[in-house]
């Protein structure tokens, strides 16, 4: 009687395992869905990598209503975004982190990331259009 007893209780542990790990095919050896770019709102440009190619979303991007704006990093590799004519500076944002808000002038700007100069992109003034964009960066 002991070991039938014994018997069952292992039955019913491994049978517990098993409907604990789930089965079906996107289990282990599955690769990674990834993550979908969240969609920006007024006051935050997401850094995007896709395929090796880094941009800025939305472009031009758009100020708060209190004349900041925010980057949020959804590459994965890091970024620094600088102010073409000094006004700002984020600072090195690191993969899945996000930049603390930034006083942009009213008239807008063009900025770029010093680590990647070629990306590039700008944030509309209070009027609704971006600055054209002017110096080395463009």
């Amino acid at each position: 009687m002991r070991s039938t007893v014994l018997v069952g209780c292992v039955v019913l542990s491994m049978a517990a395992v098993a409907a604990g790990c789930g089965g079906g095919s996107s289990g282990y050896g599955s690769s990674p869905t990834p993550a979908p770019t969240p969609t920006p709102t007024a006051g935050t440009v997401n850094i995007i990598g896709e395929n090796g190619n880094r941009s800025f979303n939305p472009n031009p991007g758009a100020m708060a209503g209190d004349g900041t704006i925010m980057w949020q990093n959804t590459d994965r590799t890091a970024h620094h975004i600088v102010a073409n004519d000094g006004s700002f500076d984020s600072g090195v944002i690191a993969p899945g982190a996000a930049s603390s808000k930034m006083a942009i002038p009213a008239a807008g700007t063009n900025y770029h990331c010093l680590i990647h100069p070629t990306m590039i992109g700008a944030v509309k003034g209070t009027g609704g259009s971006a600055p054209p964009c002017q110096g080395p960066y463009c």
